[in-house]
């Protein structure tokens, strides 16, 4: 019996630890959403929980009766649709949406917004994408006509997150992204990419996030890794440069 007690008191002081240790990870997150401001969560696409993460940042600021505007990585001339949807005359199906950045929960989570909507919800939806040449300064374009009082929070694409990289010029003439041409503008601008070290996990394990800040040398390393690596630029001494955080997906243990 003293064994059996013993081993119970272990395992909830483990859960407890690694409660403790998630919300200590978390820290700095969710980010601090103001006016005048624009927040990037960068992504990888087709992860369902990107699109889970950002449906939960969305819910979390209008419980405060706050207004949000939030744009998606989907062209702008579906924004008729898109307007269309919000008013409860179309659903997300009868959206065009790029293969490469569609799936079901995407999709879902445009249904879900239209319905926040119709529940009084303070919301806006806007679609900034291009596929022209000049893609990130026509999405900043799209941006930029709603920036004010109400602030934005965009879902995009990775690189779109980053707001600067020092481009190795012997190689290529190089170009800003997204964040990086608001920052110039003078736009408060946040960026938070999400990077994966796990996509599928075992069965005593769960895929779930934690926080870097862009203060630490884990930070850094990821973000030259997983981005400056595959690009021809050079390397970042000091991520807080770049982002303002890192948003990391990893396998952790069931325990809590």
């Amino acid at each position: 019996m003293k064994l059996n007690f013993s081993f119970r008191v272990i395992i909830l002081l483990l859960i407890s630890v690694n409660l403790l240790e998630k919300e200590k990870n978390k820290r700095g997150f969710p980010p601090d959403i103001q006016p005048y401001s624009v927040t990037i969560i960068g992504e990888q696409h087709q992860h369902p929980e990107s699109i889970k993460l950002f449906q939960s940042l969305i819910k979390g600021y209008l419980k405060n009766n706050s207004c949000l505007t939030v744009a998606l990585e989907i062209e702008s001339n579906q924004q008729p649709v898109i307007k269309q949807i919000m008013q409860g005359r179309a659903v997300a199906s009868d959206l065009k949406i790029s293969s490469i950045i569609d799936q079901p929960a995407l999709r879902e989570l445009i249904n879900d917004l239209a319905k926040l909507k119709l529940r009084s919800a303070c919301l806006n939806l806007i679609g900034i994408d291009s596929l022209k040449e000049n893609r990130d300064e026509l999405m900043v374009a799209q941006l930029m006509k709603n920036i004010g009082a109400t602030p934005i929070l965009a879902l995009l694409g990775g690189l779109h997150s980053l707001k600067k990289v020092n481009w190795d010029l012997s190689m290529t003439k190089g170009h800003s992204y997204v964040a990086e041409i608001l920052n110039k503008q003078r736009i408060n601008v946040r960026s938070y990419p999400q990077i994966w070290v796990d996509s599928e996990c075992s069965d005593n394990e769960q895929l779930d996030f934690r926080f870097v800040s862009n203060q630490s040398n884990e930070a850094l390393t990821l973000l030259n890794n997983h981005f400056i690596s595959m690009m021809n630029a050079h390397v970042f001494s000091n991520a807080s440069k770049a982002i303002d955080g890192v948003i990391l997906w990893e396998c952790t243990n069931n325990l809590g």
